[in-house]
């Protein structure tokens, strides 16, 4: 049903986001999103020299974003914002993931949850000579950002994603489903926007009035608040 209201389309291949829109949806700095998108110029004793991407835009020509480019940009700010990975080894590692696992978006699929996730973690030992202690570190990094991608249970595909209020949470109250919304973050079950939220408490109202309005917990206006706030940093 979802594809026919697409035109036929899935909805988490739609060009969505900009590149602006969805940094702020991921808490990342623009220009971050922006170097795995369309890669950047560096120098080197040689001269200067470009990066190649490392997400391919849904749409190349306007740099739009669908909601599996989403994916991948939250599976690579597990490794790449916390870990200070140099951008030119993770570019290395998900080639090699691709032809390893044979798959054109390697860091959205269902198999990162087991040898992919392995994959990774080993090619980045060997491309920044990370210890045993500093893999496992990736590899609980990349482990939690994993846990907030909900997957349909039959083609295995992300269907939603649960951003990060805060640093590591465990909670799962802000959602990013792109058949909700359009893709836009909305507090978990209702479809309430989580900028919504921000703007009628800007206004002068409670959390408590929030919270009896909207008919949740007043930990999710909490958390929604907590969003608001991460995006805007």
């Amino acid at each position: 049903m979802a594809n026919e209201l697409y035109g036929g389309a899935s909805p988490i291949d739609l060009p969505a986001y900009s590149i602006r829109e969805a940094a702020r949806h991921l808490c990342l700095p623009p220009s971050t999103l922006r170097s795995w998108v369309v890669g950047r110029d560096y120098v080197t004793a040689r001269g200067p020299r470009r990066s190649k991407p490392i997400i391919k835009p849904a749409d190349e020509q306007r740099t739009l974003l669908s909601f599996r480019n989403l994916v991948e940009a939250h599976v690579l700010s597990a490794i790449r914002t916390h870990h200070a990975v140099p951008l030119t080894a993770v570019r290395e590692a998900v080639d090699y993931l691709e032809r390893s696992l044979k798959l054109e978006h390697p860091l959205a699929s269902a198999q990162m949850r087991t040898d992919g996730k392995s994959l990774l973690v080993e090619k980045f030992g060997e491309l920044i000579n990370a210890s045993k202690d500093g893999q496992l570190e990736i590899r609980q990094a990349i482990e939690l950002y994993l846990t907030r991608i909900e997957r349909d249970r039959r083609s295995h595909l992300p269907v939603r994603l649960y951003p990060f209020t805060a640093r590591n949470s465990e909670r799962k109250l802000v959602q990013i489903d792109p058949t909700v919304l359009f893709g836009r973050p909305c507090l978990v079950g209702t479809g309430v926007p989580t900028g919504l939220v921000r703007e009628r408490m800007s206004a002068g109202e409670t959390i408590g009035e929030l919270a009896d309005d909207y008919g949740v917990e007043a930990s999710a206006i909490e958390e929604a608040l907590r969003y608001e706030l991460a995006r805007a940093a």
